[in-house]
C-alpha cells in the first residue's frame, strides 16, 4: 500500500502528542540520549541505502550539481523563512486568545519540523516508487518521540499536525507511484537504485545533524534527488 508509510507516520505523531500531554516534561538528559540513539539509527539506515548498487559517478555528480543548485536557490534558508513567517502569522492572529495561541503554536511548530525535512521527501518517494516504507517507519519513530517533547511543552496542538503530515507525504507518495508507472521495468529499477543511493547519502547527513557532529545543509542538497532521477534514464540512453 503506497500510503502505508504516511499513515504510520501520522499515527506515531498522534500517539506521541497525546502521550506528551499526559506525561511530565521529559528531562534534557533523557531527550539527549534518545535523540543520539535515533541519530545513530538514521545514520546506519543511510549507510545501508548508500551502498546499494548504483552509478557512483552519477551519484557524485547529482550531489555536487544538486548542492550548487540548492545553494543558489537557498532552499534551506527559504524553508526556514517560510516556517518563521507561518508561525508568526498564526500566533499573531490568535494573540488575543492565549489558549488558542498555544494550540496554534504547537500545531505550526510541529508541522514545520515534521514536514520540512529530507526524510519526509525521501521516505515518500521510496514508498511511492518501490513500496518500501523503511524511511518513513524510521521517521515515524523520530517524529513520535519529538511529538512527546513538543506536546509536553506546547500542548495538544501538536496532535493536529498529523493531518498535514499525512496529506503532504501521501501526495508525494502517490505522485511518485504515478511517475513510476510511466517507466519501463529496467529504467524504473535503475532510477530507484540511483535515488536510493543519493537519498542514503542525504539520510547520513540527517543523522550527523541529529548527532550534532557538524551542521550539514541537507535541504540544499535535495535537488540531487531530482538530478539522480532524471540523469539515470539519460545516462542509459547515451551510454
Amino acid at each position: 500500500m503506497v500510503l502505508w508509510g504516511a499513515i504510520v507516520n501520522a499515527c506515531a505523531i498522534i500517539a506521541g502528542g497525546f502521550l506528551g500531554v499526559l506525561v511530565p516534561r521529559i528531562s534534557d538528559r533523557i531527550r539527549r540520549t534518545v535523540m543520539q540513539g535515533l541519530g545513530l539509527s538514521i545514520a546506519v539506515l543511510g549507510i545501508t541505502m548508500a551502498i546499494k548498487p548504483a552509478n557512483i559517478l552519477l551519484t557524485i555528480f547529482s550531489l555536487v550539481a544538486g548542492g550548487v543548485i540548492g545553494e543558489l536557490l537557498r532552499i534551506e534558508d527559504r524553508l526556514q523563512q517560510l516556517g518563521d513567517w507561518l508561525e508568526k502569522a498564526v500566533v499573531r492572529g490568535d494573540k488575543q486568545n492565549s489558549k488558542m495561541g498555544s494550540v496554534a503554536e504547537g500545531f505550526v511548530t510541529a508541522t514545520l519540523v515534521f514536514c520540512i525535512g529530507a526524510m519526509a521527501v525521501l521516505g515518500s518517494l521510496d514508498s511511492g516508487l518501490r513500496h518500501n516504507h523503511d524511511i518513513l517507519y524510521t521517521k515515524a519513530m523520530l517524529d513520535g518521540f519529538l511529538a512527546i517533547i513538543f506536546a509536553s511543552t506546547l500542548g495538544i496542538g501538536v496532535v493536529f499536525s498529523a493531518l498535514p503530515i499525512l496529506l503532504y507525504e501521501g501526495i508525494l507518495s502517490l505522485a511518485a507511484a504515478l511517475i513510476s508507472s510511466g517507466l519501463s521495468s529496467g529504467d524504473l529499477d535503475a532510477v530507484i537504485a540511483q535515488i536510493t543511493a543519493v537519498g542514503g547519502v542525504l539520510i547520513i547527513g540527517i543523522g550527523i545533524n541529529i548527532l550534532e557532529i557538524k551542521r550539514i545543509n541537507v535541504g540544499n542538497l535535495l535537488p540531487a534527488i531530482v538530478i539522480a532521477a532524471v540523469g539515470m534514464p539519460l545516462y542509459h540512453a547515451l551510454f
